[in-house]
């Protein structure tokens, strides 16, 4: 390679560089999704009043190579099983409580309960369903929807939030912000991640908790957050596969938050038993 060539290369603005790590990247994207399953079997084990997941005879690491290890069996036997879902490939991203398990175990970001915590209770400012749409048919459906929601949320953790019609910001008082604060922050580290992965896959605080609480089912959930999208399409249409897929996907993020906080939190309880 000439030396001219070679700057050009190196240079990460040329088009040339970045079409070749471009490339790689996708290259790696596609190994990594496409991984072939590697394993027959899948189980689990019990250590020191812990659980494990086994692929055949492998014990399961997490992306940063820690121990796969959770605090109770339901839990290692639903992750377990999302193994043994993967047929011919292995695909990742479609197992959601080993991806919450990864980010519990690993803690890329470092995070501790009280940063978690208040990234929930800031959210609320721009919770989905506290921002509705003026006099039309789609603030009727709103109205309808979304209300009873609003008022569950405020009767079920003693808050006063309301919605807006308009573009700013709704007022949610730091009092309410104190409030929830302290019923979040009586869960613990696990919980408190199946949180914000709700938060972040429905965008909304509001509408993760009525499901966690069994006020609204996942479906339900996946539906409200949606809303104003399922109004548009049955004006103008629906690309079905399009649409379908990412509700499903949606659906089971949701499903796998509501499995993953009730696991770890009657994990706590039984804990909390255990040493009474």
């Amino acid at each position: 390679m000439s030396k001219a060539l070679l700057n050009i290369f190196l240079n990460e603005n040329s088009l040339l560089h970045q079409l070749f790590v471009t490339r790689n990247v996708n290259k790696l994207v596609r190994n990594y999704a496409t991984r072939k399953r590697f394993y027959k079997n899948t189980g689990i084990l019990r250590s020191e009043g812990k659980f494990e997941v086994t692929l055949d005879q492998r014990k399961l690491k997490t992306p940063k190579g820690n121990l796969f290890v959770v605090e109770n069996e339901p839990l290692a036997l639903a992750v377990a099983t999302e193994w043994d879902a993967q047929k011919g490939n292995i695909i990742q991203s479609r197992m959601h409580l080993t991806t919450l398990c990864n980010t519990v175990i690993d803690n890329p970001n470092n995070l501790t309960k009280y940063d978690m915590v208040n990234y929930i209770t800031n959210y609320l400012d721009t919770d989905t369903v506290l921002f509705q749409d003026v006099e039309s048919d789609l603030s009727n459906l709103q109205e309808a929807e979304w209300d009873p929601v609003i008022t569950w949320f405020n009767k079920r953790f003693d808050v006063n939030v309301v919605k807006s019609k308009q573009m700013d910001i709704p007022p949610v008082s730091q009092k309410d912000k104190t409030t929830l604060s302290k019923h979040l922050l009586s869960h613990n580290f696990a919980t408190v991640c199946g949180f914000v992965y709700g938060v972040d896959t429905l965008k909304s605080v509001i509408l993760t908790l009525a499901c966690i609480e069994r006020f609204l089912t996942p479906e339900k959930a996946v539906l409200l957050s949606r809303l104003e999208e399922e109004y548009q399409t049955g004006h103008w249409g629906r690309v079905e596969w399009a649409h379908d897929l990412n509700q499903q996907d949606l659906q089971s993020r949701l499903a796998a938050v509501v499995l993953f906080t009730y696991f770890n939190s009657q994990s706590s309880k039984l804990q909390s038993k255990a040493t009474q």
